[in-house]
C-alpha cells in the first residue's frame, strides 16, 4: 500500500518547524528517522495532511556533556548511541539498550528523539529515560523551551505531554556517579521485535532507578522495587516488589500473567547484573 496524499515540508530551523506545527496543528506530523511513522503511513494506520521533515535542521543533531548531563539532540541517530565510546562512558545504559532496538538498518536511520516522541510503551529508550531520571526539552513557536521529566512526558500509548505546536529538541540524561551499575533485560519473540516485557535498571549508592516496559501504556516506574533495593532487599524481593501491582495488557503474543512472570524474572536478573557492575565499578 501507499500513504495517503500529504504535503511535504523541509524546514531548516527549529523556529520554522514550530511555526509549521502551530500553523497546521493536528494535521501535521514530524518526520525524523521515519522507522515507525513511514510504515504506519504506508499501511494507512494513520494519515496526516502535512509531514514536517526535520532532518535538515542542523541544531537537532549531535550530543555533548553539560552540567552533569549528557545532552542528546533529537535527530541524533541511534547508531551513534550504540557506537560512540564517549556515550558509553557517560551513560552506559544508553549504549546497552541501543543494540536491542530493531536491526542495524533500523538503528542506522532511527533517531533518539523519534523513539522518545513516538512513545511506544514496548520500546527501550523511554524506559531508559524514566529509569535514569532524564529530562526532555520541548521548543515552542515563540522560542521558549520547557523541560519535562521523563515521568511526566509519557502519558499513554503513543501519547506524550508535548503540545501540538511543540517540538522535542533534546533529551538530557544524567551522568550517574562512577560507582554505579546498569542493566537492561528484555524478552521478545525474535531479536529485533518489540519486547513482550523488559526492564531498565540503574543503581548507585543511595539511589536506584527501575523502569519496566512492554507491560503498560507507558514505561512503568517501579518505585516500590527501588525502595526495596535501597532498604537492602535481595534481587528476588526487589523483583517481587516491582510486579506486585502490575496490570499488564494481554494480547495474541502473551497473557497478562505471562508478562508479569517474565517481568519478575527480568527484574531479578537486571538487579543482579547491575549490582555486579557496581561492584566492578567500585
Amino acid at each position: 500500500m501507499k500513504p495517503a496524499p500529504f504535503e511535504y515540508h523541509a524546514p531548516e530551523t527549529i523556529h520554522e518547524v514550530c511555526g509549521l506545527l502551530a500553523e497546521h496543528g493536528d494535521e501535521a506530523k514530524v518526520l525524523a528517522g521515519g522507522q515507525s511513522l513511514v510504515p504506519m503511513l504506508a499501511l494507512r494506520l494513520t494519515r496526516f495532511e502535512h509531514l514536517v521533515d526535520v532532518n535538515r535542521v542542523a541544531a537537532l543533531s549531535g550530543f555533548g556533556r553539560e552540567n552533569g548531563t549528557l545532552v542528546v539532540r533529537a535527530c541524533t541517530r541511534q547508531r551513534v548511541m550504540e557506537r560512540d565510546a564517549a556515550i558509553a562512558a557517560a551513560v552506559p545504559l544508553l549504549a546497552q539498550a541501543t543494540p536491542l532496538i530493531g536491526h542495524f538498518q533500523i538503528r542506522n536511520r532511527g533517531t533518539v528523539g523519534g523513539s522518545l516522541a513516538h512513545a511506544d510503551p514496548a520500546s527501550e529508550y523511554p524506559a531508559v529515560a524514566v529509569a535514569l531520571g532524564a529530562e526532555l526539552e520541548l521548543a515552542s513557536p515563540g522560542g521558549a523551551v520547557r523541560r519535562l521529566t521523563a515521568d511526566d512526558f509519557f502519558v499513554g500509548t503513543w501519547t506524550t505531554a508535548a503540545e501540538p505546536d511543540e517540538l522535542l529538541v533534546a533529551a538530557r540524561f544524567p551522568v550517574w556517579p562512577a560507582r554505579s551499575g546498569f542493566a537492561i533485560e528484555e524478552v521478545a519473540r525474535r531479536h529485533g521485535d518489540f519486547a513482550l516485557a523488559g526492564v531498565a535498571c540503574a543503581i548507585t549508592d543511595g539511589r536506584a532507578g527501575i523502569a519496566l516496559f512492554g507491560v503498560g501504556s507507558t514505561p512503568v516506574r517501579a518505585r516500590d522495587a527501588e525502595e526495596a533495593w535501597l532498604a537492602g532487599a535481595g534481587a528476588a524481593e526487589v523483583a517481587e516488589s516491582a510486579v506486585r501491582d502490575l496490570d499488564p495488557p494481554a494480547d495474541v503474543h502473551a497473557t497478562a500473567s505471562t508478562r508479569t512472570r517474565i517481568a519478575r524474572h527480568l527484574v531479578e536478573r537486571a538487579v543482579t547484573r547491575a549490582q555486579e557492575g557496581q561492584r566492578v565499578a567500585g
